[in-house]
């Protein structure tokens, strides 16, 4: 037995290794790319302290930012699974498999009911890597039980898309969620409760042209995207090259296409305002009757004079 080799060597090794470091601890900012620590990251709302890119959020993430703590999560309604039987490259079962596997979740929206600030609200929120948040029929009957719940305990509807699009497996199934989503929305509107929608990045296609344009109030995140078409096919369609910005979150707010831009942190205040002004449109104090001088008798005129 050599000493040195089997008992020394060892020894001197573990103790001048490199420990293994995990793979998650820091994070690339997809816009400056600035390393940023995962506990800073964390800590500002998944906004890069640096440049102020607002980076995508999970579904549970956004509600834990949203509501208060307490909130429930409901159980929707499971709609048929791939009715046209369609396949591409891979079958959608498995694709719809390897999605649920890999985020944890039926479908690409959560629902949840709790409080904002103390006030009742309802929220549903959108996951973009369950197939880039794409809409199907789960997401139309997601986007239902949350209005029906919404009107059950007269709360506000609150929803935060971030899709592709219609779901292209689902074909013209698909394309049937943009009337039923109306529908959620005036079922919300028509219960004289506030819709609010909080346009994240991204939100284009279909979901776009149905209930994310519908809200009272559209409050966007900076910088997302929003828009039906692509730019790249505007661009080839008109021939024309399209102005900087165009698409994002201020081009928008300066045509008039959302009502405000709003920084992640100073969202769940700004809801918390938007609910009380929306529930209770009265003035905020009592209206005070402002006193008037007594009117003075006209002169009568003399000889038409």
């Amino acid at each position: 037995m050599n000493w040195l080799t089997n008992f020394v060597r060892p020894k001197l090794q573990a103790l001048v290794s490199k420990k293994e470091v995990p793979d998650n601890l820091w994070h690339k900012c997809p816009s400056c790319g600035a390393m940023i620590f995962h506990r800073d990251l964390e800590e500002n709302l998944h906004v890069c302290q640096h440049c102020g890119f607002h980076m995508r959020l999970d579904p549970m993430q956004r509600l834990k930012m949203t509501l208060d703590a307490g909130f429930q999560t409901i159980e929707l309604p499971k709609p048929v699974v791939d009715p046209l039987k369609f396949r591409d490259q891979k079958r959608y079962t498995d694709r719809l498999k390897d999605a649920q596997s890999k985020t944890g979740r039926p479908d690409a929206i959560v629902v949840a009911h709790g409080r904002i600030d103390g006030r009742p609200a309802v929220v549903a929120a959108f996951d973009f890597t369950f197939m880039g948040g794409s809409m199907g029929m789960a997401v139309g009957e997601g986007l239902l039980a949350a209005a029906k719940l919404a009107v059950l305990q007269q709360a506000p509807l609150i929803v935060v898309p971030a899709s592709g699009g219609a779901r292209m497996q689902e074909g013209i199934l698909s394309l049937m969620q943009m009337p039923r989503t109306i529908i959620a929305a005036e079922m919300v509107k028509e219960a004289g409760l506030p819709y609010l929608v909080i346009l994240t990045d991204p939100t284009t296609g279909g979901v776009t042209a149905s209930f994310a344009m519908l809200g009272d109030i559209h409050i966007a995140e900076p910088g997302a995207q929003i828009g039906f078409a692509g730019a790249r096919v505007i661009e080839s369609t008109i021939r024309e090259t399209l102005p900087e910005g165009f698409q994002r979150s201020e081009y928008l707010l300066e045509h008039g296409m959302v009502d405000m831009v709003v920084h992640r942190r100073e969202m769940k205040g700004m809801l918390s305002r938007l609910i009380d002004l929306l529930r209770s449109p009265g003035p905020g104090a009592d209206v005070v009757r402002i006193p008037t001088e007594p009117s003075r008798p006209r002169p009568v005129p003399v000889n038409g004079r």
